[in-house]
């Protein structure tokens, strides 16, 4: 992926590489995935005065009640998807973007939904910017797209009371979806493969503590 806009530098790059090195250690074990996460600047999706920060395994708030996710959480997530090149994504929750540039980078045509409009439209600008073509839409992710699936995968980055049923709806048969479901304090990770017409396999995974998703169908 090509960035002309902004810098980066051989330091960032040596901190990106590290970084996926950290991951590995912490179990991530799909090449790919820790190609793409050696490969996607996040800084450029971090305020300027905390690019130092960029590279460290952690969270950080990034306006309207909201974060940027850790490093080990974005690249578990999409290797649970096990994205394959042209797979049709639906992203709930676009945050920061650095998520989607993710899915975007290992192939992914990807339409995300953002329910803050101050991030919608703070992250569509830097999309322009950096030239990332996503299909970005500022709506209740709850309700998924219906008028753009079914959906290949579906990854949800807000923890859910339950499972949306709108989101089952739009996920292929034999497609899969991450999503974190419990409490407004910690979720644990469920992947959803779509079996059927009417079944669908759950699998519950590691604990996590994602913000809260907002819609029709959850908080």
């Amino acid at each position: 992926m090509n960035f002309p806009a902004f810098t980066d530098t051989y330091r960032q790059k040596g901190e990106r590489k590290l970084l996926a090195a950290q991951l590995q250690k912490k179990g991530i074990n799909d090449e790919k995935v820790l190609a793409v996460i050696a490969e996607v600047p996040r800084h450029f999706f971090f305020p300027k005065d905390f690019w130092d920060h960029a590279y460290e395994d952690k969270a950080f708030q990034i306006g309207a009640g909201q974060t940027i996710s850790h490093p080990h959480t974005v690249a578990y997530q999409s290797q649970l998807l096990g994205i394959s090149e042209g797979d049709v994504v639906l992203e709930i929750g676009t945050g920061s973007g650095y998520q989607t540039a993710v899915l975007l980078a290992l192939g992914a045509e990807v339409y995300s939904i953002e329910r803050q409009e101050e991030l919608y439209e703070k992250t569509k600008a830097l999309f322009n910017q950096l030239k990332l073509e996503a299909y970005l839409f500022f709506g209740d992710g709850s309700k998924g797209l219906a008028e753009k699936g079914p959906f290949d995968k579906i990854i949800c980055t807000a923890g859910a009371p339950t499972i949306p049923t709108n989101l089952l709806a739009q996920l292929k048969i034999t497609g899969k979806m991450v999503i974190p479901v419990g409490d407004e304090k910690n979720q644990k990770m469920n992947l959803v493969t779509r079996i059927s017409e009417k079944e669908f396999h759950t699998q519950e995974l590691e604990t996590f503590r994602f913000v809260p998703l907002i819609g029709e169908q959850a908080w």
